[in-house]
């Protein structure tokens, strides 16, 4: 078992110290760089909007997911599985382009403008820091409901049926079994909320900007491109980097302990429901402000695809590149770590961490340091790809991790001592008994990674110049020089290719498993 055991083991330990390397040597290329720095006066109004507005946004999330997640726990309707599976949509949607749909919805030239127009009232403008809560509402409300929901379906149909055997009223169930259960799960959404909220730069590029509007991973940016304050960038990385390390740390630690127990897993059957009209509403409202941004999208880009310029369909080209790279080596990484993890025993939860790394920094903090490091020596452009690529891979390696590390662990703790009694190598336990059993595992998560890297509009903005971008970012020009039609067809292309990504891998993992 122990010669079996050697090789992936091995590679799962190096794979998981070039994470730590990789990750570490940024960290501490931008703190050399930051030594002797100054911020300058607006940084700090910039980190008091970053706090701030994630505050706002996570508290609006998670309060409008709580009815939303109630009248879905609580109804069942023709189409709810299909409702309930499109609230996850947002989490591979592209941020760029659910940006440009709210842009088509509540844009100058959006549809509540011509529809306020009509009735004689003001424009609104959809910049600034209202414009940054909104599009983080409308990301995060499906995480939210998702999370709330979860709650509500772990309580044990066992507790209702003894509030019905008591007699207790709707107030009496909502004290006594619904309160506890949000108690335990408002704070973690609204902290994991919050961490997302700090950490969307593609937003804040987008509809922030300006001294009252500029988040701490905007302000890097603008020291790279416009001042190339490479010093100032590592010192706000730094704070970057203590806001999310801070707020993952508290997140860890602030779930409350479940209390309502066990039950038997029955479905659970509500009698008391209340109006019929209050839940509809909430999800039906729900699902205008999800939906209508995307159909506002479709309409306006569809036709404008076939007459896109040829610097789009390049920069489709180069998109395709980093997400089927970053897909193919962040599902062997994943894999590598997630059968060291199984076989180290005492040092499993070192190694499982390492793998984890990517969500203590973000890929702003990441570039920054690689940028300090490689620009003595490389012109940044000529790796705006390979970077990319990079550090998309080990953004998507924590999920991955999570999606491998549970499916591993059962094949080695239910096929090992077969293997090993039957002298099976190496490559013949990979062939014949993991790559088998999971299949469905690895095409989920090369899925998500590549579509999590097709839309991802980040560390590129660092790196690239006019011959390297990726779809992204070619989106995000066309956005600024106002072609807002080859924009809306830009962004359905990106769409498109982000949802085919992850369907071609998550299928081909299901095809071969159900075959």
């Amino acid at each position: 078992m122990a010669r079996r055991a050697q090789p992936l083991t091995l590679a799962g330990g190096a794979a998981a110290i070039v994470v730590v390397v990789l990750v570490v040597g940024s960290l501490v290329a931008v703190l050399a760089r930051a030594e002797g720095a100054s911020l300058a006066p607006g940084d700090w109004a910039a980190v008091r909007f970053t706090l701030w507005q994630a505050a706002v946004s996570a508290v609006l999330s998670v309060g409008l997911a709580v009815p939303v997640a109630r009248a879905l726990a609580r109804r069942r309707f023709p189409g709810r599985a299909l409702l309930v599976t499109l609230l996850g949509a947002p989490f591979i949607l592209p941020v760029i382009v659910a940006i440009l749909g709210l842009l088509m919805v509540f844009g100058r030239a959006g549809w509540v403008n011509d529809l306020g127009g009509a009735l004689g009232l003001s424009p609104v403008s959809v910049y600034g820091a209202h414009g940054v809560i909104l599009a983080h509402v409308f990301f995060n409300l499906p995480l939210a409901t998702r999370l709330v929901l979860q709650g509500w379906q772990a309580i044990p149909a066992e507790r209702f049926r003894l509030a019905a055997a008591l007699g207790m009223s709707r107030h009496d169930i909502g004290r006594h079994i619904e309160w506890p259960m949000l108690r335990g799960v408002l704070p973690g959404a609204a902290l994991v909320v919050f961490l997302i909220c700090t950490t969307s730069f593609a937003v804040a590029l987008t509809l922030g900007g300006g001294p009252r509007a500029t988040t701490i991973e905007l302000a890097i940016y603008q020291a790279f491109r416009f001042d190339f304050e490479l010093g100032r960038a590592a010192l706000l990385a730094l704070l970057q980097l203590a806001v999310t390390v801070g707020v993952g740390a508290l997140a860890l630690g602030v779930t409350v302990p479940e209390a309502l127990g066990r039950g038997l897993d029955r479905v659970v059957r509500r009698w008391d429901l209340g109006p019929a009209w209050w839940d509809g509403a909430c999800i039906l409202l729900a699902a205008v402000f999800l939906l209508t941004p995307l159909l506002a999208l479709l309409v306006r880009g569809v036709p404008s695809i076939a007459g896109l310029p040829a610097s789009v369909w390049v920069a489709a080209g180069h998109s395709i590149g980093v997400a089927v790279v970053s897909a193919v080596i962040c599902t062997a990484t994943a894999l590598v770590i997630a059968v060291a993890t199984a076989r180290a025993g005492r040092n499993a939860r070192g190694i499982e961490l390492a793998g984890m790394l990517g969500l203590a920094a973000s890929p702003l903090v990441l570039g920054t340091g690689l940028f300090i490091v490689t620009y003595p020596f490389v012109r940044p452009d000529t790796l705006a790809l390979p970077v990319t690529a990079l550090v998309n891979t080990v953004m998507a390696l924590p999920f991955a991790l999570r999606a491998l590390a549970p499916a591993v662990q059962r094949v080695e703790s239910d096929y090992a001592p077969l293997a090993a009694s039957l002298a099976m190598s190496e490559l013949v336990w990979v062939r014949r008994v993991l790559l088998p059993r999971l299949r469905r595992p690895l095409g989920f998560s090369a899925g998500l990674a590549a579509a999590l890297s097709m839309g991802d509009l980040g560390v590129i903005a660092l790196f690239a110049d006019a011959d390297s971008a990726t779809l992204p970012l070619q989106l995000y020009r066309l956005m600024g020089a106002y072609r807002m039609d080859d924009a809306a067809g830009a962004a359905v292309l990106l769409l498109a290719l982000s949802l085919f990504a992850f369907w071609v891998f998550d299928r081909g993992g299901r095809v071969d498993a159900d075959a």
